[in-house]
């Protein structure tokens, strides 16, 4: 890939430093779609085929023609572009994309303008990370609204067991996916994005887990002196964590359908893995704390029933533990990948 400055209408493209400004503030463009954009912005007014596209920046990973068609929208989008009347891309349909552009490569990076741009690096950052803390809200929400309907139908107090469980669902996701979108946020801005968001998501779940763990047990002893001592924890979320940034990473490469099914595919193959090795999801806690408080009114009975068991066994922790990992590793990975172009 180039490298130098290029000065076009009022942004300045970095490829060296790998920044994109506009007005001297960093606009924030995914990995990804910065190599699409320097390759265009290189070769001013030169038509670059599709297969340059997939050859130089997808570099062989075999993707869709919608692939590059987003990653153009996206580009459109934060150039302030208009498809049908372009200032900056041009489409040649069935052939590729030309930069229309007049583009300057004399003048260097001013000063002020690099310090305005890393006054604000941490704005990318904390909207990824806000993002994928509402995509994960959203997962809470509605795992607590299956699992709340479940126990309700058990339950004489139906509508509280659903409230309680709906808000317990929603914050405890919100606390986990606050700490894997974060930690994928933190770990895409060190530039590879695949494995940055693999080792970042990796390290927000297992601190994240490890400190709702610790207080949860201290807050449980506190009140009842006595607590489950193997409800979900750092383990769980080191490698649910690293599932949904896996997912982040390799749906980067595909349309946003099939990439928040591929992120719900990791997740959902990670909470199988958990309970495969003991771990405990949302729902094998929820029974921990049932089981070790006998006044417990949480009942799933019903729910076992059509996993065709009478308690919580094998088959019922799996299909619970996959939902719950799809679900949010799919929330967090889609709430990302869709508002990607805006933050």
């Amino acid at each position: 890939m180039v490298s130098g400055s290029y000065h076009f209408d009022r942004f300045v493209l970095d490829a060296r430093d790998r920044r994109l400004l506009r007005d001297g503030v960093a606009v924030e463009v995914s990995a990804r779609y910065l190599d699409a954009l320097i390759l265009l912005v290189s070769e001013p007014g030169t038509l670059v085929s599709k297969d340059r596209f997939l050859d130089e920046v997808w570099q062989g990973v075999p993707v869709t023609d919608e692939a590059l068609t987003q990653c153009i929208r996206s580009l459109r989008r934060v150039l302030d572009d208009d498809a049908g009347r372009p200032r900056f891309i041009e489409t040649v349909v069935k052939h590729g994309y030309r930069f229309i552009a007049p583009v300057d490569t004399a003048a260097p990076v001013a000063a002020p303008v690099i310090a305005l741009e890393q006054s604000s690096d941490y704005r990318p950052l904390l909207g990824q990370g806000l993002i994928g803390t509402l995509g994960a809200s959203v997962a809470g929400g509605l795992g607590g609204l299956l699992y709340g309907f479940g126990a309700a139908a058990q339950s004489a107090q139906g509508a509280s067991v659903l409230l309680v469980l709906l808000c317990l669902t929603t914050l405890i996701a919100t606390l986990g996916g606050a700490g894997v979108s974060f930690g994928i946020a933190a770990g895409r801005s060190r530039g590879n994005h695949l494995w940055g968001s693999v080792l970042g998501g990796a390290a927000g779940g297992l601190v994240v887990g490890a400190v709702v763990k610790l207080l949860g047990l201290d807050a449980f002893t506190l009140l009842f002196g006595q607590s489950p001592g193997e409800i979900t924890g750092a383990p769980e979320g080191l490698l649910l964590g690293a599932a949904v940034g896996l997912g982040a990473g390799l749906a980067e490469r595909f349309t946003l359908k099939r990439g928040i099914a591929l992120a719900a595919l990791c997740g959902g193959l990670s909470g199988m893995g958990i309970t495969l090795m003991g771990g405990r999801m949302m729902m094998g806690s929820l029974v921990l704390l049932a089981q070790h408080f006998p006044g417990s009114r949480l009942n799933f009975d019903g729910m076992w029933r059509l996993f065709g068991e009478n308690g919580f066994g094998p088959v019922s922790q799996m299909v619970t533990a996959g939902l719950e990992g799809a679900l949010f590793a799919g929330c967090i990975v889609g709430a990302m990948k869709l508002f990607q172009p805006r933050i």
